[in-house]
């Protein structure tokens, strides 16, 4: 179920050149999970789990020039002696006893020290200590080196206990002055300190990483250990948590871990391999066989650890992909200017892309991905499309089409003829075929959803005529004996723009974004929930010319963002730089609350999409009050900060953003509402 380590032997440490390759300051943000095992801790006693120590030559030539800018050493002399140096001591035992009242005594240090001496270990080998987590009794410490030079700072949780001989799952997660530890997926403790906040200049070139000790008999860790996983820029808790075994919660075991019988704790007992030594080997290439079973490998290119199961190398820890530019894949040249895309895939054929064209007399398309573009498939004839939605039912394959037309002062011949259209693919012609029509006013928007095994239909009905904006939009359930979709229920909206449908646990919600009511775009966005055969108000929120809803999850946490487009009242000046809001729900009062507000520019839609382990999200900003050619920007998850930008690619009357994947490369499409265009990118990782 774990590794024990015997002693502080040179294999379990490594330089941390290995591992932050290119990089010589250590992050500020970054996640820590540990999953351990400890059955006794003395009083007055620490355990490293892990630290990163200054090797001793490069502490040497620091020490010897500081000395060499000081009249006669004695600030030189001073320095080391804070730092713990003079005399051999350990600089934690001088820090505590200078300010702390939970270290380790002086007669156990000079013990512990008299024993790593009988094994050729001397205590002076060692340079100073930069970062390091340790515990005792009843607390867990972080410690770092601060800004001022030879002052260590520490972040002490209190109230934990740990060395009750079962598992537990820690989760640690640092960014600037805050610091948060989930134990077990429970119990959650959050500090947050203004006078030690991590340094984001804190260097650890030229030192060293070593696992379960600081590189000393004194403080190693006595207990096992089954996962240690440094997680750089986000918080790894909901990636954790929840978990089915808190004790226990996943985020890097290796495989041989997973299925290891409980054994008794019997001194007479021989210890296997993977429990008494641990060899670290460094390299490219290393061989795994029974001979080396349990044991580790370090590859210095992939920054990853792996462990030998006898046959293969499992990965242990290993850099997740996380997104580092983006590339211009495709300028893909359309026949008019483009509302929406809709990207799906077609068994036997792959990923298809349905794309919303505005020119009447032209007509929307499919396009077909092939040789790392999308190419002309399929012309269909629409009318003002808007939007495009793909939806399946068992093996039948689906796309429903929102037309409008344009008011010619006719307006009953308009709404008799505005029709939105679903079409069913043909497996025979590879085509996709008129199945049914649908009286719509406007459509901005279908969404497809399923409900106790019934599928549903949602248009967003914005306008009816040119004047009238608070109307109803219809839900349509699929008749099973009549094989169409019929009307099921009609809800009352303003300006309707885009639906979302989501689910949280066993409850259905759909959310509709209204955008005007024919006086201000200051209306009441609705959340709708499933109750009895049909949906019921959840929440009102209000929003300015709301275009868009995007759900997302991040681990157990619920998400929802708006694209707020416009702000305008009566006949007021309109603004466009305003605030898109992400709400998060709140399962304590049942409603979704606000947590984070972005300035966006006439904002139409948003992206959420994962690379690797990591969360982002895109927005399409189409005009700023001057301008169509804004730059569109990704935002990534980063924690307690939320969703910071990260990247800004150009675009020019961006009105829809898609994420797809193809292989093993991620991409992104926009649409141009603007220009008769559309651009693919790629992601590119590292």
């Amino acid at each position: 179920m774990g590794v024990r380590l015997s002693r502080p032997h040179p294999s379990l440490d490594f330089p941390s050149s290995q591992h932050l390759v290119n990089c010589h300051l250590f992050p500020r943000e970054f996640s820590i999970v540990t999953t351990l095992k400890v059955s006794l801790v003395a009083p007055k006693k620490n355990e490293y789990i892990f630290s990163v120590v200054e090797e001793k030559e490069e502490e040497d030539t620091r020490i010897g020039k500081r000395k060499g800018e000081t009249q006669g050493g004695t600030d030189g002399d001073w320095y080391r002696e804070k730092d713990g140096e003079q005399g051999g001591r350990d600089d934690e035992s001088d820090e505590e006893r200078d300010g702390g009242t939970d270290g380790g005594g002086e007669r156990l240090m000079d013990g512990e020290k008299r024993k790593g001496s009988r094994d050729g270990e001397n205590s002076n080998s060692q340079g100073r200590l930069l970062i390091g987590l340790r515990f005792s009794r009843d607390r867990l410490h972080f410690l770092f080196r601060g800004r001022s030079e030879g002052v260590m700072a520490r972040w002490v949780f209190r109230g934990i206990e740990l060395a009750d001989d079962r598992w537990h799952t820690l989760v640690l997660a640092f960014s600037g002055h805050y610091a948060t530890l989930t134990v077990d997926c429970n119990t959650h403790l959050e500090l947050r300190v203004h006078s030690k906040s991590l340094p984001s200049d804190l260097s650890i070139q030229g030192s060293r990483f070593h696992i379960g000790s600081r590189g000393r008999w004194n403080g190693l860790f006595s207990g096992l250990i089954r996962q240690l996983v440094l997680v750089p820029g986000s918080d790894a808790t909901p990636r954790v948590c929840p978990s089915s075994n808190p004790g226990l919660a996943e985020l890097s075991v290796p495989a041989v871990l997973l299925d290891l019988p409980q054994k008794e704790t019997r001194s007479d007992l021989t210890l296997p391999s993977y429990e008494s030594e641990v060899r670290v080997s460094v390299g490219l290439e290393k061989s795994c066989s029974s001979s080396v079973r349990g044991q580790l490998w370090f590859n210095p290119i992939r920054r990853a650890l792996y462990l030998c199961d006898g046959t293969l190398w499992v990965p242990m820890l290993q850099e997740s992909q996380r997104l580092d530019y983006v590339l211009e894949q495709q300028i893909l040249s359309t026949s008019s200017e483009t509302y929406d895309i809709e990207v799906f895939s077609v068994q036997g054929l792959g990923l298809m892309a349905a794309m919303a064209h505005r020119s009447p007399s032209l007509g929307s398309a499919v396009y077909l991905w092939r040789d790392g573009g999308f190419h002309l498939y399929q012309k269909i004839s629409t009318h003002g499309a808007l939007s495009w939605r793909h939806f399946t039912m068992g093996k039948k394959i689906f796309l429903v089409v929102s037309n409008s037309r344009e008011s010619t002062g006719k307006e009953e011949t308009v709404e008799k003829d505005e029709l939105s259209v679903i079409y069913r693919w043909n497996k025979k012609t590879q085509r996709f075929v008129h199945y049914q029509a649908l009286q719509t006013h406007c459509a901005r928007d279908w969404e497809a959803f399923r409900i106790q095994g019934h599928t549903y239909l949602a248009v967003a009905n914005h306008r009816q005529g040119n004047t009238n904006h608070t109307i109803d939009s219809v839900v349509y359930k699929w008749d099973r004996g009549t094989q169409l979709f019929v009307p099921h229920q009609a809800l009352r909206t303003s300006g309707a723009y885009d639906w979302e449908a989501f689910t949280v646990g066993p409850y259905h919600f759909l959310a509709v974004a209204n955008a005007f009511d024919g006086q201000t775009t200051h209306v009441d966005s609705v959340i709708y929930v499933w109750v009895d055969g049909s949906f019921r108000l959840f929440q009102t929120i209000k929003t300015f010319c709301a275009t868009d809803w995007e759900m997302f999850q991040i681990g157990s946490r619920v998400f929802l963002v708006v694209a707020n487009g416009h702000q305008l009242h009566g006949n007021g000046p309109g603004r466009y730089a305003i605030n898109s809001t992400i709400y998060e729900l709140d399962m304590s009062s049942q409603l979704f609350l606000r947590f984070q507000d972005i300035v966006t520019y006439s904002a139409v839609d948003w992206e959420f999409f994962t690379v690797g382990e990591e969360s982002y999200l895109v927005v399409a900003n189409s005009f700023d009050g001057e301008s169509h050619s804004l730059n569109s920007i990704i935002y990534r998850w980063q924690g307690y900060e939320g969703f910071v930008p990260i990247h800004r690619l150009p675009t020019i009357g961006c009105s829809d953003w898609e994420f797809f994947t193809s292989g093993e490369d991620s991409y992104l499409i926009y649409s141009s509402a603007t220009a008769p265009l559309s651009k693919v990118f790629r992601l590119k990782t590292h």
